[in-house]
């Protein structure tokens, strides 16, 4: 899992470095005014490797070390020699799709920031769901659901926080990332969906039965 642990890595010193330093978070965060004037488009990918607090840097990567780890391992299982490079295409360009809806409507709000590698997180979770989508997720190592269950959830509760939009979170990143994810993975292994489909199916029938 070399990509998986050399992105949680870099991504982790660059978080610790930017840390308490305001310069280096002015210039690598996401913020779509000064994109939008001064063409600084890196910043859709330099926001993604850096964070909040220790905490929001704690839970991505925490995430990201499951989830990444796993897809890195399937899609080199699935696509063989390709199988690196989607999985560095699914992460990256989900960090882009993830924040192309947020950078349209901030735009002219030279107050608007956001930053943390939350998109391609939820690109990758998304991915494993679409894969292996009744693989048990667990919250807080207590409450596990079926992974397409959980996931509904979650798209769910990111739109419905998104449109509130109260809790300095940007729930429109984890959204659009996730969206994403599922994208992605049906583009690259249409089968996935047909997969994923057959699946569901089986577990609901089962539950009736």
């Amino acid at each position: 899992m070399i990509i998986t642990y050399s992105l949680i890595a870099l991504t982790v010193l660059i978080s610790f470095y930017a840390f308490n330093r305001e310069a280096v978070i002015s210039n690598m965060i996401l913020n779509p005014y000064i994109i939008s004037r001064r063409g600084q488009y890196f910043r859709f990918i330099s926001s993604g490797f850096i964070h909040r607090d220790h905490m929001h840097l704690l839970l991505n990567m925490f995430s990201f070390y499951f989830f990444g780890g796993a897809i890195e391992l399937m899609f080199n299982a699935y696509f063989g020699s390709r199988g690196n490079v989607y999985y560095l295409l699914l992460y990256f360009l989900g960090l882009i799709v993830a924040d192309i809806p947020t950078y349209l409507k901030e735009r002219n709000n030279p107050g608007y920031n956001a930053l943390g590698a939350s998109g391609g997180v939820a690109a990758v979770i998304f991915a494993f769901i679409i894969f292996r989508p009744l693989d048990k997720i667990c919250l807080y190592f207590a409450f596990c659901f079926p992974g397409f269950i959980l996931g509904m959830a979650y798209l769910l509760y990111s739109y419905y926080q998104g449109r509130r939009a109260n809790d300095n979170i940007n729930h429109d990143a984890h959204l659009y990332g996730a969206l994403f994810g599922l994208a992605f993975c049906i583009a690259i292994a249409p089968s996935s969906i047909v997969n994923f489909y057959q699946e569901i199916a089986g577990y609901i029938a089962d539950f009736f039965r």
